[in-house]
């Protein structure tokens, strides 16, 4: 009993928490930017999941309303284990339950109170994606041939 309470606890976190719970993958991708190595999700079948990858430079300064610029790149492998900020975002006030259910559904309320948590970690920073690859197959294309090879 209190290992899966234990489980839980990691994985609703918050936003931005690492996934504690999964193993890190055993290969390393090659993109145009660096390595990357991803976490693996136990399902049927199973995924390789890459979190918070990248996709341009963080929107601030003099960057902010400009079209998205080229990442950094790195040298390091990348551990691609957790979720990028959420971009800037106003929340529905569903703080008074019985209020919230004068203007949303009873299904729409439940959504959003599983929703809100994920939007806590809000940042102009927030050009990430994350990608879910099934692990049976080859790994050949990520993020417009970004991916140049894989490894095990």
């Amino acid at each position: 009993m209190w290992v899966i309470v234990v489980i839980v606890l990691v994985e609703e976190s918050g936003a931005g928490a690492s996934l504690l719970v999964h193993k890190y993958s055993t290969r390393v991708v090659r993109t145009k930017y660096g390595p990357l190595r991803g976490v693996m999700i136990h399902i049927h079948p199973p995924v390789e999941a890459f979190l918070g990858v990248p996709y341009a430079t963080p929107p601030v300064g003099s960057l902010r309303y400009m079209p998205p610029v080229t990442p950094s790149l790195w040298r390091n492998t990348r551990l691609a284990d957790r979720f990028g900020a959420v971009c800037p975002q106003r929340p529905p006030d569903i703080g008074n339950r019985s209020e919230a259910l004068l203007e949303f559904p009873r299904g729409r309320l439940l959504y959003l109170e599983k929703l809100l948590p994920l939007l806590a970690n809000q940042s102009e920073d927030c050009l990430y994606l994350n990608l879910y690859v099934p692990r049976t197959g080859k790994l050949t294309e990520i993020c417009d041939d970004n991916v140049v090879s894989d490894t095990e």
